[in-house]
């Protein structure tokens, strides 16, 4: 039983990582129907900001929870940059241009961070500090530690906040309409640009957040690491149901619980064949995603 609560919430960890990469990727296609490949490298580029960050603010003297918390917060602020800029230089421009555009563009985008990255910094892998202190929330339990715990809880509270966001605040509505019919909201007098270099900034802010915790926990990173957990993550974000924020959610939860099992209980070598092979059952069965709608296209 232990062994399996060990697997549990490893699995949660990891889909809580997951969910929030998915986030950007959902939040994107429901605003504009374009699929962000260069948000993997967002999450990326957040994680190497923090490193560089907690290094410098650590020769000032700076440890612990603040440690964490400021480094954190210019990785946001820093990749939040980024969203907003590749949105305008590589995005804009083609919204108007024929779906394969963008789609080419946002590809070539995820390659040029890549190796922007890679000549900056190293093609290695970098230690990555703890910057998660351990604390002890109940004795002798061992089956979740406190860079998961953590992480759960950061990723509970993140989707929490971006739901009431956008139910209830004006540019959380001024998204919905911009995603329901972007024509008619322009009409209304919403402004369009501005709503989805928003939607950017959110997303790679979230992108920035799993990068942060998540290499606090593995301990490090190189400059590849974006392009995996992109792709895991729009796997999950399709799997949800991508254009859906709880779908988004769910699917890295399950995403990440399929991992998990699949190492623990069969072979961490499958670990992949079963994860992009649930994706395979799902879209086969419902190919709108868990909880996503099929949409009905007027002739």
């Amino acid at each position: 039983m232990e062994y399996f609560l060990e697997l549990f919430f490893g699995g949660l960890t990891r889909g809580s990582i997951y969910a929030l990469i998915a986030l950007g990727y959902t939040m994107v296609y429901g605003i504009i129907e374009l699929i962000n490949f260069a948000h993997g490298e967002i999450y990326m580029i957040g994680a190497f900001t923090a490193l560089i960050a907690a290094s410098a603010l650590a020769m000032l003297g700076m440890d612990g929870w603040s440690l964490l918390a400021l480094s954190g917060v210019i990785a946001i602020i820093y990749s939040a940059a980024y969203g907003f800029t590749i949105e305008k230089i590589a995005y804009k421009p083609l919204r108007k241009a024929q779906r394969l555009s963008p789609l080419i563009s946002a590809i070539g985008m995820s390659i040029f961070l890549q190796n922007y990255v890679l000549l900056a910094q190293t093609s290695d892998f970098l230690s990555f500090p703890a910057l998660i202190d351990e604390f002890s929330f109940m004795e002798n339990v061992t089956i979740i530690g406190s860079a998961e715990l953590v992480i759960i809880i950061t990723t509970a509270v993140a989707t929490a906040i971006l739901t009431l966001f956008i139910k209830f605040t004006r540019m959380g509505r001024a998204m919905r309409a911009v995603a329901q019919d972007k024509t008619m909201a322009m009409l209304l007098g919403v402004n369009v640009n501005r709503v989805i270099s928003a939607t950017f900034i959110i997303g790679s802010a979230l992108a920035a957040v799993g990068g942060v915790l998540i290499s606090s926990q593995i301990g490090q990173i190189n400059f590849y690491i974006g392009f995996i957990a992109g792709i895991k993550a729009f796997t999950a974000a399709v799997l949800g149901g991508i254009g859906s924020i709880p779908g988004a959610v769910l699917g890295g939860l399950v995403l990440g619980w399929t991992e998990s099992f699949a190492t623990g209980y069969i072979s961490s070598d499958y670990e992949d064949v079963f994860a992009f092979g649930l994706l395979v059952f799902i879209l086969i069965f419902r190919p709108a995603g868990i909880l996503g709608k099929a949409s009905s296209e007027k002739v």
